[in-house]
């Protein structure tokens, strides 16, 4: 028996008849919440990212089509493992590798940074001229932080390793990690005295041709996107880093993709819903 009126399905975007085989892009939400420091609760952020997306117009006035058209395939949470924060990014490796060999774009949804790690090791092991594109408040340059080095504020330390990195947005660093970064980091402070096509122009002239984007929600300034662990003052808006990513998309060939650190406030879930729109509105860009 078919429900009248009944709610879309419990997937990104709330798609009918999901299909893996045909899907272009494999969304992999992943629940995680271990090495947060200051407000926890990123755990729930794809949860609430993927409610508020399944109340989305998905027709994009701006390209005149409706996106999720080309397979959007929207996995089972990827259940946290607790032993060790380098042993939870094993077990995400191991799922992206799955999409990878299947030739399907990784799109994860966080979760702390800490995640990004899980997809951008299969990827860069595969291609060994790209770039760890992260918008993001804060450098995440640390080498390690509370006894780890698989750390939320070391991603970018870890991505370093393995590709070329370039930060964007950054407004909060630690001395070791300014030094660490160096001219990866593109500063608030800088972005002021550009406008939106000199930030992209800036972007394109500092990464390879091949990109993964990270982004981190605190990127963008906390009047816009309070829910997240830190929400330091200063930021992008929605505006700013939405334009900014399609620039960017227009130039390169994108691997794959993370938003991550989503810190729901109960009750309030404009944030989730802004959350959602970046990622239709960046896989609009895409494809």
């Amino acid at each position: 028996m078919k429900i009248l009126n009944s709610l879309p399905p419990y997937n990104l975007f709330g798609l009918e008849d999901q299909d893996y085989k045909s899907a272009k892009v494999v969304a992999m939400p992943v629940p995680y919440d271990s090495t947060t420091t200051y407000r926890s609760g990123t755990r729930d952020g794809p949860h609430a990212l993927i409610d508020a997306s399944r109340n989305m117009e998905l027709y994009n006035e701006e390209t005149g089509k409706d996106i999720s058209s080309i397979g959007i395939f929207t996995t089972d949470e990827i259940a946290p493992d607790f032993s060790s924060p380098e042993n939870m990014v094993k077990r995400i490796e191991k799922e992206v590798i799955h999409v990878l060999d299947d030739r399907k774009m990784p799109l994860l949804i966080g979760g702390e940074h800490t995640v990004s790690l899980g997809s951008l090791r299969p990827i860069a092991a595969q291609n060994k001229k790209m770039t760890f594109l992260h918008f993001d408040a804060h450098s995440d340059m640390r080498d390690s932080f509370m006894g780890s080095k698989y750390c939320h504020a070391c991603v970018a330390a870890r991505a370093k390793e393995l590709c070329n990195t370039y930060g964007v947005g950054i407004r909060s660093t630690d001395e070791e990690g300014a030094k660490r970064g160096g001219k990866s980091l593109l500063y608030m402070k800088d972005m002021h005295s550009m406008d939106t096509k000199g930030i992209i122009e800036n972007i394109v002239k500092n990464t390879q041709e091949k990109v993964y984007i990270s982004v981190d929600l605190d990127v963008i300034d906390p009047s816009e996107m309070p829910s997240v662990g830190t929400p330091e003052p200063d930021g992008l808006s929605f505006l700013q880093i939405k334009e900014i990513i399609k620039g960017v998309t227009r130039k390169k060939k994108i691997l794959g993709m993370d938003f991550v650190e989503l810190n729901p406030i109960p009750g309030f879930v404009a944030p989730n819903y802004l959350a959602a729109k970046l990622i239709y509105y960046a896989l609009c860009d895409i494809f």
